[in-house]
């Protein structure tokens, strides 16, 4: 029987890595599917989300807004942080730039939960009178810490290393959100196609949940494999960011983490960052 593709786009980071784990070697009896995996950054896969080339693909919760008529989000795969986040960084010896300069702020993508974050953050602290710009996020923390920017908007593994690289937090964004809403912020999700069949979207969810809890229940053996993704963190550092972003949120979004999703949205929408008021499918 021929197999049916699913072409899988997630990012090279260790808590997708662990998430993909069951799917990628093979752990999971897959049945009449295939799964191909695409291992690319976050903003690449927003971007290429708009064309519908993948199946089941990651995305940010920001880029879902622009995409909710091509993708539905799984109700599993969800990276959420519960007062934690996206973190917007600057140098321990940064000094404020002079009058007639905008400060420049590094960030992942314009299509980032992150980026939405951050915009919601400075529209509630009434700053416009930033420039952003857009640099790959595993080269942001040498950016700032080389003085190219005033600051810098980190996520996944830098949000462990930063002050390590003599850089020190202004906001986390997590938090922040946190103490605004009392909700959790909803960084990335698992999106699925909405043209593939009925069955096709029930199964490939179903499997991709399957992933998951077998990550969580063969713990060190998934945590092995995404050491490999882990950019030199150390197992401790590794294992403490897996379970940042894998977890009970990641099996389900549950009633509060869809709420949250929709708070997000419809705050972007409110503050004029999304253009159109979204209101999310999950399956």
């Amino acid at each position: 029987m021929t197999q049916q593709i699913i072409r899988v786009g997630h990012s090279p980071d260790s808590d997708d890595a662990f998430m993909f784990y069951a799917l990628a070697k093979g752990k999971l009896d897959t049945g009449n599917y295939q799964f191909v995996h695409e291992l690319v950054d976050i903003e690449t896969l927003n971007r290429r989300a708009f064309h519908g080339e993948l199946e089941l693909t990651a995305v940010s919760v920001h880029a879902y807004a622009y995409l909710n008529d091509v993708y539905a989000l799984c109700n599993c795969g969800a990276s959420m942080g519960d007062k934690y986040g996206p973190i917007l960084v600057e140098t321990c010896k940064a000094s404020p730039p002079p009058a007639d300069r905008k400060p420049k702020i590094a960030i992942p993508g314009e299509l980032t939960t992150a980026f939405l974050a951050l915009k919601l953050y400075l529209a509630h602290e009434k700053r416009t009178d930033v420039d952003f710009v857009k640099v790959p996020f595993d080269r942001i923390l040498e950016s700032v810490k080389a003085g190219q920017y005033d600051a810098g908007l980190i996520i996944h593994e830098g949000q462990l290393t930063f002050e390590r690289e003599g850089l020190r937090s202004i906001v986390d964004l997590g938090l922040w959100w946190m103490e605004k809403t009392g909700l959790p912020l909803p960084l990335g999700a698992n999106a699925i196609r909405r043209d593939l069949p009925e069955q096709t979207i029930t199964d490939v969810v179903r499997l991709l949940h399957g992933s998951i809890k077998y990550a969580l229940e063969h713990r060190e053996e998934a945590l092995d494999y995404a050491l490999g993704f882990g950019r030199g963190l150390q197992r401790s550092d590794a294992d403490k960011f897996v379970g940042m972003y894998v977890n009970d949120w990641t099996l389900d979004f549950g009633d509060t983490g869809r709420k949250a999703v929709r708070e997000l949205l419809q705050q972007g929408y409110v503050h004029g960052i999304i253009p159109k008021r979204v209101v999310p499918e999950f399956v």
